[in-house]
């Protein structure tokens, strides 16, 4: 009878100890993958780019706060501060690092990893800037979508040419912390002679120097001014429209966030979109798929978009056949 008994109470222990199994093993909750958000503007003035950028990881299937954590990290317009940002990412650890705000950000990120999947929306030439080996064939741990906007300033100036066809002196305002500075002013310099424009240089790293260098373009006797593209001036987009209105100057800007502000013109690739498919390419990465097999995304369009409005407060007449090209007209 005491055999029995014990017999009971070892099955009784064994059938216990087998419903606590699963119980135990679902009570642990499946740890939530980490992105990493690396940003060389601040998050006043770039805010606009996690809309598109969510919508994208959705589509991906990854919802901020359900079963994706991010982790947020701002510039704040301080490019050197950039490397330290991305270092402290990667020994958080995360799982993936998206880039923005220019090829500064996606070049800090390279940098601080060589194992870390990186996702960057950008303007420049990853190639150029040794971010992938190749567009189709990336290579490494980085891939992303390029705005190609850094190649458009010298379709920038011909543009801005027939609104001001007397125009002599063109005035170009670059981030001089911009690795793409140097590179594209000498192309825009370079456009510029071919149809007899004299391409001036004036420079703003802050917020504070924004409104010197516009001062400096009516000194230079700028008849015209072309916006480079760079998180700085995009961050600050109502700020630089408004000194474009002060100093009343016939201004072209790097996309379509500037013109329904009061910007004259732009031209460029919608960034909403690039930062949409980033969203995506960084969902497919935590789903396991490697950046090296994720080719680097280019645009294929460009929108033109004038401001009639503006046009008339600074007495500019558009032809007529301006307009049929553009891909918006605000009147």
């Amino acid at each position: 009878m005491a055999i029995h008994i014990e017999r009971r109470k070892f099955i009784a222990t064994l059938t216990g100890a087998t419903a606590a199994w699963p119980l135990s093993a679902g009570a642990q909750q499946p740890v939530m993958p980490v992105m990493g958000f690396l940003a060389s503007a601040s998050a006043d003035g770039y805010a606009w780019v996690l809309s598109p950028l969510r919508e994208g990881l959705a589509a991906a299937g990854y919802v901020e706060g359900r079963n994706l954590t991010i982790e947020y990290r701002w510039a704040d317009d301080q490019y050197d501060r950039l490397p330290a940002l991305a270092a402290d990412l990667v020994q958080r650890p995360v799982a993936v690092i998206f880039a923005t705000g220019g090829v500064v950000s996606a070049i800090a990120a390279k940098s601080s990893s060589a194992t870390v999947p990186i996702v960057f929306a950008q303007g420049s030439d990853p190639v150029q800037h040794g971010l992938v080996a190749s567009f189709n064939r990336p290579g490494g741990n980085v891939t992303g979508v390029t705005f190609y906007n850094s190649a458009l300033g010298p379709k920038r100036i011909g543009l801005l040419r027939e609104i001001v066809p007397k125009a002599a002196v063109f005035a170009v305002l670059v981030n001089p912390n911009n690795p793409n500075a140097i590179s594209d002013t000498k192309a825009m310099q370079d456009a510029g002679r071919s149809i007899g424009v004299k391409i001036e240089v004036v420079h703003a790293s802050s917020v504070r120097e924004l409104d010197d260098a516009f001062a400096k373009t009516k000194q230079l006797g700028a008849d015209a001014l072309i916006v480079h593209i760079d998180a700085l001036f995009q961050a600050n987009d109502k700020h630089v429209v408004a000194l474009a209105a002060k100093y009343a100057v016939p201004t072209m800007y790097s996309s379509r966030q500037f013109t329904p502000l009061g910007g004259l013109i732009s031209y460029g690739t919608e960034p909403a979109g690039v930062h949409r498919q980033g969203g995506v390419y960084v969902g497919r990465i935590l789903r396991g798929e490697k950046p090296a097999d994720l080719p680097v995304l280019q645009p294929t369009k460009f929108d033109l978009v004038v401001n009639l409005q503006t046009a008339k407060s600074l007495g500019l007449k558009v032809p007529e056949s301006f307009l049929l090209l553009a891909d918006e007209v605000i009147e």
